[in-house]
């Protein structure tokens, strides 16, 4: 009879203490890091382990007051075996609040005055980091520390479990089984190394469980959980939309008009906090920002629409998604799009002059067409075709990335990153 998830879980987090000198855990406050951290602390405890696990918390400030309490509480508990990394440092987070502010900084001590709350006694603020820069984004004070934590350590080999399921995204799907075998520890799919030499290995040690599997667990051996989720339960937020994110970003925008009637008094002071709070929480649903189908204004096109919501926006905020309209009319017109078989007898169907070629240097069967840049296509995977309709989306969510066009990070923002990691690498 084969394990179930929790056995297997258990069974993977046996092989990382057994092969890793050094282990500590990517906490958000959230349930599936909630439950992780109390597999490993029964692991521990269980087995008489003489170690303790470390326990990062990346602090955005701005959260539920049900979250603090119940991070508190983990952080009390069990002293005897976790080591706590309460992180409070003003990276830049990404917004889709503001059509004016594409970041925020949580903890800026320029904006002391309008905190929502004060740094936690004991934390670690950007003093403690030699390689904090006033340019690093959150995702990049995450790649960094796992070398910072391996040096403070003298650590041979360091991992950072990471709550991640492949039921939560197509993307964190991809995180597990589209890796190449090569970067995995041991031939492990739930592992992937995040460090040259191999010596610092990320592991996702319940990437099979499904949502019922974390409420199953929470509730057959009664451990702790945040109780915002009784909350939500309460609010009637479905298991699947109940999650504990950043509240500014792209994920949390629908839902961040619950601060109000589930957190009221920290409502009131995040809506001073970060730009456009208010709006977005009263038309985050909607076709405001675009939110199911938006509405092309009377006698405008897509393209005449996208030039009138540029020219409302600030200079900067204006040049980034003309920068990265240009470079998706470049590829689009030099490269090409690797479109199904489906949506290319559409856009001929359709009379839209492209050209098919053969072969792609991505491991897909799709096949990569070239063509301008349209209005509007009815076709299949609209989100994947040149329009400028989905320009406007983008402008109108606030997507600040185009991430909705399937944009990652620039060639500038890798140099950035790239800089830092040097910089860092002068002061260890």
């Amino acid at each position: 009879m084969g394990q179930n998830v929790y056995e297997r879980a258990m069974r993977r987090i046996a092989l990382i203490f057994a092969e890793f000198d050094n282990v500590y855990l990517s906490f958000s406050g959230g349930k599936d890091s909630g439950v992780m951290l109390n597999l490993c602390i029964e692991y521990i405890r269980k087995t008489g382990l003489k170690k303790k696990i470390g326990v990062f918390h990346m602090d955005y400030e701005v959260q539920y007051t049900e979250t603090g309490k119940y991070i508190d509480r983990v952080f009390q508990t069990n002293r005897d075996i976790i080591e706590v990394f309460h992180i409070c440092v003003p990276f830049k987070v990404s917004t889709c609040t503001s059509m004016h502010q594409s970041y925020w900084r949580p903890w800026d001590e320029d904006l002391r005055e309008l905190w929502v709350r004060e740094r936690p006694e004991g934390c670690y603020t950007q003093k403690d980091f030699p390689f904090y820069d006033r340019e690093m984004w959150d995702y990049d004070f995450q790649l960094l520390f796992v070398q910072w934590y391996h040096n403070l350590k003298k650590a041979n080999k360091t991992c950072c479990l990471v709550g991640i399921r492949t039921q939560e995204s197509y993307h964190r799907w991809r995180t597990i089984h589209g890796r190449n075998r090569c970067k995995m520890f041991r031939n492990q799919k739930w592992t992937h190394p995040v460090s040259e030499d191999g010596s610092c290995c990320n592991a996702y040690v319940i990437y099979d469980w499904l949502t019922t599997d974390i409420w199953t667990a929470n509730g057959r051996f009664g451990w702790d959980y945040n109780r915002l989720y009784d909350l939500y339960y309460q609010a009637g937020v479905p298991l699947e939309r109940q999650r504990v994110v950043s509240p500014f970003i792209t994920a949390a925008q629908a839902g961040l008009s619950l601060y109000r009637a589930i957190d009221p008094d920290m409502w009131g002071k995040m809506v001073c906090r970060v730009n456009g709070v208010n709006f977005t929480a009263l038309y985050g649903h909607s076709g405001a920002v675009a939110k199911g189908k938006p509405a092309l204004p009377e006698g405008h096109t897509w393209k005449s629409y996208m030039c009138f919501l540029l020219s409302t926006l600030p200079e900067n905020i204006r040049s980034n998604y003309l920068q990265k309209l240009h470079v998706s009319i470049y590829f689009w017109r030099n490269k090409g799009g690797c479109l199904s078989e489906e949506t290319i007898a559409k856009l001929r169907e359709c009379g839209i002059r492209i050209k098919v070629m053969e072969s792609s240097n991505y491991r897909t069967q799709k096949r990569p067409v070239r063509m301008e840049y349209q209005d509007d296509i009815d076709a299949p995977g609209f989100k994947n075709l040149p329009t400028f309709k989905r320009m406007c989306i983008c402008i109108l969510k606030n997507d600040h990335l185009c991430k909705y066009m399937g944009f990652s990070m620039t060639k500038k923002e890798v140099e950035n990153r790239q800089r830092i990691i040097e910089l860092y690498s002068k002061h260890v």
